[in-house]
Parts: C-alpha cells; structure tokens; sequence
C-alpha cells in the first residue's frame, strides 16, 4: 500500500535534512576517485591497487542496499534513518584514520553499506509527505543533495585533500553524515512502523516482474552517463587538449546539468512516469551519440556533458517508478534502485574501457553509451506492455463485475 500522503508543518526541513545526507553520500562517492593518487601514495600502494578501495564501496552499496532494506523492515523511517548515517559517519571516519590499504578497503565496504538503503528510505519518507501528484518532485528534492555534491562538494573535498590532506576529505563527510542524524532526528516526522512489515514482506518485491525490469532499466540505460564520466578527465586531455585547470569546470558543468534535470524532470515525470523515463533514454541515446563530434571543442563539450547530465534525472523517475510496482514491498525495491545504479557504473566503464583497449578511441565511450541507452529499451517497452495488459485486465474484471 501507499503510503497516505500528510504535509508535516516544516517540509521544507525535512526534504533539506534529507538533501544534505544525499550530499554526503554523493561527496564521498565520487570525490574518492580525485582523491586517488593522494591516498595511494599515503597508504603505499599504486593507482590500480588504489582502484580497489572505490570498487569495495561500490561492492558495500550493492551488498548492503537489500540486507539493510530488509532487516530494517520492522523500524520506524525516522529511526532507521539516522541508523543508516551513523553507520555511514563511522565508515568515513574509518576511512579518515585508516592506517593500511585493507583497512581502508574493509572503511570503504563499511561505508556503502547504508548508501542505497538510506536513497531508498529517504525518497519513500519524501514523497509520503505530499500529495501523489508531487512525489517524484519531492523524491527529486532529495536528490538534489547528491547532485549537488557533484558541484560543491566534491572540488571541496579535492581541495581538501591537496590543502591538509586527503583524510580531512573523509573526516568531512562523517561531520556532515552527523549533521543528517541530528537534522533528520529533529525535523523528520516520527510516523509508526506498519505494524505488517517484515523482512519477508519485503523480500516479496523480488517476486514482481515489473520491479526487475524497472532495475534493469537503471542497471543498463544509466552506464552510458557512468561510461563518458569515467573516462572524461582523459578525453578532455587527450582530444580536446584543454589545460588540466579546465577539467574541474568541465566536471563541474556535469554536475549542473545533473541537478538542473532534476529540478525540472520531476516537474512533468508524476503526469506520465514510464512515458517519461522512455524519453530519458533516448534523450540520452542521441546526446551520448553527439559526444564524439562535440569533444574536439571545449565549448561543445561542455555543452555536451550539460546534456547528459540532464540524463541523470533518469535515476530519479525509476525510484518513483519502484515504489509503484514494489506495492506493500517499497523499502527493498526503493534501496535497490542504487544497487541497480552501482551496477551501471560497473558496466559502463567495463565497456567503455574496451572499446578504448581496442583502439576506438577516447571518445568511442559515447557510442558506447548510446547504444547502452538503446538496449535498455526492449525493457522498457516489455514494462510498458506489462503495464497496459495489467490494466486492461482490471478494467475488464470490473467491467464485468458491474453487470
């Protein structure tokens, strides 16, 4: 069941509280790879090895997103809630003292566990709070903290580590995980648990269909964003032969673009959620197949990765879009829509790094991502089907039922 939508008097409180712990969680997700080469030479190890302390957060998201999900089935939303960031400031706090590569790694793991689940609560405990027409709005506002990160908080934690150190970057970050628990202890409304929540409610998600689908939508039509990302900072020196001050401004323009499609997407996505998702993926198709002729230019290129990250706002639709086919089950199928993130960001790089590896080029990471777009559409379409038949078979009980 859906949750009944209440105005709480201060939701503009509880959507920030909410906000800055996304912020946090953006922060360390993505500036751990500008903070690379930094603590790769503190802790003694080489970039590669390096690589595997940002793959074991990436590993502690997907792992924890449907454990933390389900054993929290039980507890209030507010209480879990600031369960999940206190967990989440410990990781970084680890991260920041850690003294040797696997300490670091097991600091990192600790620190993904309560990523999707947190995303997950948060946006149900979001759009709970206002009408049905706003939730993806709401949801959207959330989210706003961790693409944001992508503009502040990530040069911030850069910065960081280059003034005083790369652990300050990480100490940083469990200050602002603190400042979500208290924010969220003090703002979030205190609604009961369902008295009929239990893990194995929960874990009836995994029997929908259309919860699957809707997963693989993110899991595969959101690696091209991960495979151009990834890969941009050596594009720009490579073929767009920009100065390394530039690619920051560049970095920082992705992240404009990511929050403006999340300010405005939101806006039209509750009037047609599927219709809207389904034009995300082409829009992102086409933008991602202009990369490669935009690159050569600085000016394109920025225009170019504004563009995609307007894409970004794909995330957002898909975790409303959970919510509605999870039904009485939106806590495990809300948490793993970043499992499903986690694992785009797994495979867009994957295959962008062939295609580069086989001498494609740097720029061949766009047509990559495209045709990652296009192929997450048959999955779409098969949800889109799924959904109609749904309802045409409702509408046919009905009908009868009134004769």
């Amino acid at each position: 069941m859906m949750d009944t939508p209440a105005v709480p008097p201060r939701l503009g409180l509880v959507i920030l509280a909410l906000a800055v712990g996304s912020f946090a969680i953006g922060t360390t997700e993505f500036a751990t790879m500008s903070l690379l080469p930094y603590f790769a030479a503190s802790l003694g190890i080489d970039a590669p090895t390096a690589g595997h302390v940002i793959s074991a957060y990436a590993l502690g998201v997907v792992v924890g997103a449907p454990v933390l999900a389900v054993l929290g089935a039980r507890l209030r939303r507010r209480t879990l809630l600031v369960l999940l960031m206190g967990l989440f400031a410990i990781g970084n706090a680890l991260s920041a003292v850690a003294p040797t590569y696997h300490a670091m790694l097991a600091a990192r793991f600790l620190s993904g566990l309560p990523h999707g689940a947190y995303f997950g609560i948060a946006s149900l405990v979001a759009s709970s709070l206002v009408p049905a027409n706003r939730r993806t709005v709401a949801v959207g506002r959330v989210f706003l903290g961790l693409t944001f990160a992508t503009i502040v908080g990530v040069p911030l934690a850069n910065w960081l580590g280059q003034a005083v150190g790369w652990r300050w970057s990480f100490a940083l970050v469990s200050l602002l995980a603190l400042l979500t628990m208290t924010s969220v202890r003090l703002f979030a409304p205190d609604t009961p648990a369902d008295p009929a929540s239990s893990p194995l409610r929960e874990l009836s998600a995994l029997r929908r269909g259309q919860v699957w689908l809707t997963l693989g939508i993110g899991a595969v039509g959101f690696g091209g964003l991960f495979a151009v990302y990834t890969y941009l900072a050596d594009t720009l020196a490579a073929v767009t032969h920009v100065p390394a001050a530039t690619v920051p401004l560049v970095l920082s323009v992705f992240g404009v673009g990511l929050t403006a499609g999340n300010m405005v997407v939101p806006l039209y996505a509750d009037r047609a959620i599927m219709r809207t998702a389904g034009l995300l993926l082409l829009w992102t198709a086409a933008v991602l197949a202009l990369f490669p002729f935009m690159a050569g230019n600085v000016w394109l290129i920025m225009l170019a990765v504004f563009l995609i990250g307007l894409g970004g706002a794909l995330a957002t639709v898909l975790q409303t879009r959970l919510m509605d086919v999870a039904e009485d089950a939106q806590g495990l199928a809300a948490a793993l829509n970043h499992s499903a993130f986690n694992t785009a960001n797994a495979l867009g790089p994957f295959l962008g790094g062939l295609a580069i590896a086989a001498g494609y080029g740097w720029t061949s990471t766009g047509w990559v991502g495209s045709l990652l777009a296009i192929a997450a559409m048959p999955l779409w379409l098969a949800a889109v089907t799924l959904q109609r038949r749904r309802a045409t078979a409702i509408a046919a009980v009905a009908g009868s039922r009134a004769c």
